[in-house]
């Protein structure tokens, strides 16, 4: 029998999914399944927002005479629901590969400049949640070969646009920022404007490929 999720109530109006217990060794397995769910309950038009989160789904109830019901139903819910249920927004990022710390992270690596950017560009990547700002997308799929730690010394401004590599994290900065990621290219794609529907471009269960439409010569010694 497949594990179920947790269900807590956060308040009488709020309820927690957690399902980090479940398939601990595949994240996106996990993350598929909040995404389906994710999906249903926002089509049941019973809730004000419904926030996916890494492996965690976070349900805001209309009336709280749902609360009981919801809170018995999802554990079912989650059996039943298929992670093909589910199919988001393919996204194309044109990137140029310009950024201040690319050649730095490539001889990290040991790679050329060239080989960071192909294998960046390889992957196709999920959205797993947004956080950190409005339209900051965490992703999956960074090719172990890039993982880099953070910046010891994180920059006091990031420009909007940065696309950069943090730990087993790569992603794009919707605005300017502090932060202590390092940067490895840029793109003119807008991720965030409150007068969009949704504001965000990119969502949970989304995928994107980064293309590379301009690359700095920079030298590898």
């Amino acid at each position: 029998m497949d594990m179920l999720p947790l269900v807590y109530a956060l308040s009488n109006t709020r309820l927690l999914i957690d399902a980090t217990h479940i398939n601990a060794g595949n994240v996106l397995a996990t993350q598929k399944k909040i995404w389906a769910l994710a999906a249903h309950c926002t089509t049941s038009n019973e809730f004000i927002d419904v926030v996916p989160g890494m492996n965690s789904l976070t349900l805001y109830l209309r009336s709280s005479a749902q609360l009981t019901h919801w809170q018995r139903t999802l554990p079912a819910l989650w059996a039943d629901i298929k992670s093909s249920d589910f199919s988001g927004n393919h996204h194309v990022i044109n990137t140029h590969y310009n950024g201040a710390d690319l050649l730095s992270l490539a001889q990290f690596h040991n790679l050329t400049v060239q080989e960071v950017i192909n294998i960046h560009c390889a992957t196709q990547y999920h959205v797993l949640f947004l956080g950190f700002q409005p339209g900051f997308a965490y992703l999956h799929g960074l090719d172990p070969r890039l993982h880099t730690p953070r910046r010891a010394e994180p920059r006091i401004k990031v420009p909007k646009g940065a696309v950069a590599i943090g730990a087993a994290q790569t992603g794009i900065y919707p605005a300017d920022t502090p932060g202590g990621w390092h940067i490895i290219g840029h793109s003119d794609t807008e991720l965030f404007n409150s007068n969009n529907t949704p504001a965000c471009l990119l969502q949970p269960g989304d995928t994107l490929a980064f293309v590379a439409t301009h690359t700095q010569e920079l030298a590898n010694d």
